[in-house]
């Protein structure tokens, strides 16, 4: 925990389960107290779900865990559950998230493209049409396997299909790419390429299709769950035997 590398964020978490105080992993990390602060709270809400059954489950409490940031995946473990049942059970409750805009010109002048985020507050600034649309995929943080040429393929795909005249959404997580530049796709979410994440989407925009080939691995690993939940992908369809 001393040490920094790149699980050390999950050491302290670690530490801080098994009893060791808020001031004892300050002295250590010499991280911030407010962040160390913010772990506790995490790791209370963590212990108060694993005193649930999915059926016991309140809805302040599922609420409250999905505003902190935890996934249906995090909330079945603790629950001693699959996620599938978690994310059922949090549509019949009608715990949803909504999308919130940054504004990609400051205010100075009409944003066109502004970047949607998920968040679990009440206000939903999202605004989806009822233009034909088609949700991409984007390929996410980029590593081994998944480079430049992911993201040349989607913003073809955008511009192949605003030629056909249907509205382009792009999901991705990385700034860092022609696809989330502002003048690429019609609208942009910077969220997650979890299936989660990407379900949400869907239920929000309720698209013609979703292309999960473009993006490299990360999308097309999901396209089995996105299949099952009845998702409109298009191109070979994945086998769900």
């Amino acid at each position: 925990m001393t040490q920094p590398t790149a699980q050390r964020l999950f050491a302290v978490m670690g530490a801080l389960r098994a009893g060791q105080s808020q001031a004892e992993v300050v002295a250590q990390t010499h991280f911030d107290p407010w962040f160390v602060a913010q772990m506790q709270i995490l790791i209370e809400t963590e212990r108060a779900l694993s005193q649930h059954t999915l059926a016991s489950l309140p809805f302040d409490l599922l609420r409250h865990a999905k505003r902190q940031g935890f996934s249906d995946s995090q909330i079945a473990q603790l629950l001693i559950t699959n996620y599938s049942s978690v994310r059922q059970r949090r549509l019949e409750l009608d715990i949803r998230p909504v999308y919130y805009r940054v504004d990609t010109c400051a205010a100075e002048f009409e944003a066109f493209t502004p970047y949607l985020y998920s968040t679990y507050e009440s206000h939903d600034e999202a605004a989806p049409t009822s233009n034909r649309k088609v949700i991409i995929l984007g390929g996410g943080p980029n590593r081994i396997g998944q480079g430049i040429e992911f993201d040349y393929c989607c913003v073809q795909a955008c511009l192949a299909l605003n030629e056909l005249g249907f509205e382009t959404i792009m999901v991705n997580s990385n700034p860092e790419t022609v696809s989330t530049d502002y003048d690429t796709a019609d609208r942009l979410y910077f969220e997650p390429l979890t299936l989660e994440d990407v379900l949400n989407v869907i239920d929000e925009e309720k698209p013609e299709g979703v292309i999960v080939q473009l993006g490299g691995q990360t999308p097309i690993n999901l396209a089995r769950g996105l299949a099952e939940a009845g998702a409109p992908i298009w191109g070979n369809h994945p086998r769900l035997d």
